[in-house]
């Protein structure tokens, strides 16, 4: 008898920690190292890549398994699963020429999908911010790799929220980007995007909201 509750338990335990794996919108602590440079995590979309965490229940990455020749984004089935899934906002760096942006609703849900630059990236932290002190679905950010320009979004999101200096931000860009070449020399690409971002005072967030969602 004891046997069978014991093992009960462990059974729990692990089906409690696949379900809470797989919700991308818990605020639980901020991901680990290994997440963030994981191939790919629980919540990804079909044909996605590098789907990674950047700030717990509130900003993800990610782009397309073997690119995105056409530059047409999200498929509509993709938007569905983020929507399924908690994401409200989504955003496409540099690459979508072709796409078709808008909302899409699924059941109470809304997945909103816009344009981003890695260049101007105010627009990001503004509802990365947003999400934060509304407690909205996660962001979703991602290019046509995954590596490059969502990573530089993300990289900025972690100083501006995280308080991570700009060299560790890097560092993790570069990290991350797993070993895929930059037009120009990878130091230059990345630097000459930094030089277009500075921090916001006006999108503080609290000690407590901060340790909800960095990174461990």
């Amino acid at each position: 008898m004891m046997k069978s509750l014991v093992g009960l338990a462990v059974f729990l335990a692990f089906t409690c920690q696949i379900a809470n794996a797989s919700d991308v919108t818990s605020r639980s602590g901020g991901p680990t190292q290994s997440e963030m440079m994981a191939r790919t995590n629980p919540g990804a979309p079909d044909g996605t890549a590098f789907f990674r965490p950047v700030l717990d229940g509130v900003l993800y990455r990610g782009g397309f398994s073997g690119g995105d020749k056409d530059r047409t984004g999200l498929s509509s089935s993709q938007r569905e699963t983020l929507c399924s899934e908690g994401f409200s906002r989504g955003f496409y760096a540099d690459f979508g020429k072709n796409t078709d942006y808008g909302a899409t609703s699924c059941g109470s849900g809304n997945f909103d999908y816009q344009s981003a630059r890695s260049s101007r990236p105010a627009n990001v932290m503004e509802a990365v911010y947003d999400v934060i002190k509304g407690n909205e679905g996660p962001v979703y950010v991602h290019c046509m790799w995954g590596v490059h320009s969502s990573g530089a979004l993300s990289a900025m999101a972690l100083v501006q929220f995280c308080g991570w200096s700009e060299d560790r931000a890097k560092d993790y860009w570069n990290d991350a980007r797993n070993g895929a070449p930059c037009s120009g020399g990878c130091d230059a690409w990345i630097d000459g995007k930094f030089e277009r971002f500075t921090v916001n005072s006006a999108l503080r967030i609290t000690d407590a909201e901060r340790a909800a969602i960095c990174p461990k």
